[in-house]
């Protein structure tokens, strides 16, 4: 591993975007497989609709104008999983077809090979070595590798975060009380602090303004839903 990395800027995959024929049905379809969703927005033509898988830090976005054309083009779109029997059954009990459990004869994704796909577990039990697939009803394709340990180098080293200065921090709180008033005026009483929680921590992993008073009210409707009217 070139030692450059040390001083190379934080880049990390965000999003994959592909399109969707029909943008109700994809978004249904991610809905029903338990991934969240960020934002569905529309302006003329244009349609985005932007979720996540849970636990990832990369999401997708499909939608109407979103790619040059609609087709399902995304082909193996890969999912780490810790347990790929338990992922297989989370998503048949969703109502997904999935394939049974194999792995690559020439080894991960290797394609070159005739008949590339084997039925059943890596025989040796190696993680990277065991595969599922499945596709979203625009013919997306998806597959769910299972990942129990990752081979060294395979995961960054975290760097403590850099501390907020004093003036920065005062900003950063003037901000969310001005956010939180629009809240409060709106909904029932309730602990200033519950909200102001994830808004600051979305504000601080990068969130704009709008995105971080969504996550907040989100965060209070799906936590204290009693307070939503």
């Amino acid at each position: 591993m070139s030692s450059n990395n040390v001083n190379s800027p934080n880049m990390k995959l965000e999003v994959v975007l592909f399109g969707a024929s029909d943008v109700d049905r994809a978004k249904a379809f991610y809905e029903n497989l338990g991934w969240r969703l960020d934002i569905d927005i529309a302006e003329g033509d244009f349609r985005g609709v932007q979720m996540t898988p849970p636990n990832s830090e990369a999401s997708i976005i499909f939608g109407k104008g979103v790619t040059p054309d609609n087709s399902g083009s995304a082909h193996s779109l890969v999912l780490a999983v810790d347990d790929l029997d338990i992922a297989r059954e989370d998503l048949i009990a969703r109502g997904v077809n999935v394939s049974e459990v194999f792995h690559y004869a020439g080894g991960p994704f290797n394609n070159a090979v005739e008949n590339p796909r084997v039925g059943g577990r890596d025989p040796q039990g190696r993680s990277y070595f065991s595969f599922a697939s499945f596709e979203d009803p625009d013919g997306n394709g998806w597959l769910l590798q299972e990942i129990k340990e990752r081979l060294p180098g395979r995961e960054w080293k975290l760097t403590q975060a850099q501390d907020l200065d004093v003036a920065t921090i005062a900003n950063l709180l003037r901000e969310t009380a001005e956010q939180h008033d629009r809240y409060e005026k709106t909904h029932a009483e309730h602990h200033w602090w519950n909200w102001y929680a994830p808004y600051l921590s979305a504000r601080q992993n990068g969130s704009s303004s709008e995105e971080a008073a969504a996550a907040a009210d989100r965060y209070m409707e799906e936590v204290f839903p009693v307070l939503s009217r």
